[in-house]
């Protein structure tokens, strides 16, 4: 109804679904657009009534159904009784989010990272202390600098590994990085642990890391983590290039690129933006 109401606004015919039975279950969903598009301030029946195109007796009849199921949930604020959305809402956008499992949440996003830049880009997790690649959408062109899935990488010569490490407590760190080592890759490997928190202190303040010829010479990546609903990093996404290609301020510009392509990511997971992290202690 809430869609109706706006196609009237606009001269637009009410759509066909509307003429069809289960009018109630479209109302109810509705209800929770409504209350969705409110940013968790809480609506009272009225408003929500005018939101949707029904009068207050409707509304709140759809209302009490829905705060019995959980969908909706009712506060008292002075003498007023406020709607907003319930915890069961939760609960079933985490089973939705585990049952299509973070790479086909995120795969979407990759394909739009690479067409983007041109680049080949990666998806990837931390497991045992490395980092391990679970998706890849490989650039166009005969060119392509590819990456096995799967194969475990050092996490401090490892864009996607510096993402995922990051945000970690710096006990946990050291313990991964006295347990895994920090052998050097090339010349530009960084293989003291105060030197790679530094950096990592630095990934986390701007929300984008480089592998800058740390791992292959020539060779840079610029990655940036994926958060969940609690705040954790719980993957990170990469793009790959020549590092001749690349000036200083290009690769700053492409890491607020993969940034902003990883927050959407996080965006679809219910977790925040690199924006709205607390910074570091």
């Amino acid at each position: 109804m809430m869609k109706q109401a706006v196609d009237k606004a606009e001269g637009k015919p009410a759509a066909a679904e509307d003429r069809y039975p289960l009018r109630s279950v479209g109302r109810a969903l509705d209800v929770l657009q409504a209350l969705g598009a409110n940013s968790g301030k809480g609506m009272g029946v009225g408003e929500i009534a005018e939101a949707i195109g029904v009068s207050r007796s409707t509304a709140f009849t759809l209302l009490q159904t829905m705060v019995a199921r959980g969908f909706v949930s009712d506060v008292r604020i002075g003498g007023a009784r406020l709607y907003r959305l319930g915890l069961a809402l939760v609960h079933l956008g985490d089973l939705a989010v585990a049952e299509m499992g973070i790479t086909q949440v995120a795969t979407p996003i990759l394909q739009q990272l690479t067409d983007a830049t041109q680049l080949t880009s990666r998806l990837a997790v931390l497991d045992d202390g490395y980092a391990v690649a679970i998706g890849r959408v490989d650039a166009p062109g005969p060119f392509r600098m590819t990456a096995s899935l799967g194969r475990r990488e050092l996490p401090h010569c490892s864009s996607v590994g510096k993402s995922l490490l990051c945000r970690l407590p710096e006990p946990q760190i050291l313990a991964i990085l006295a347990r895994l080592g920090m052998p050097k890759r090339t010349e530009h490997t960084l293989t003291s642990p105060e030197t790679l928190l530094a950096d990592l202190r630095e990934v986390a303040r701007r929300g984008y890391s480089f592998d800058n010829e740390e791992d292959n010479l020539g060779v840079v990546c610029v990655g940036s983590a994926v958060f969940d609903r609690s705040g954790a990093a719980v993957a990170a996404i990469s793009v790959t290039s020549m590092r001749l290609e690349r000036s200083d301020t290009d690769l700053h510009h492409l890491g607020a690129v993969v940034r902003a392509f990883a927050d959407r990511i996080s965006h679809l997971l219910g977790g925040p933006a690199h924006s709205a992290l607390p910074p570091l202690a």
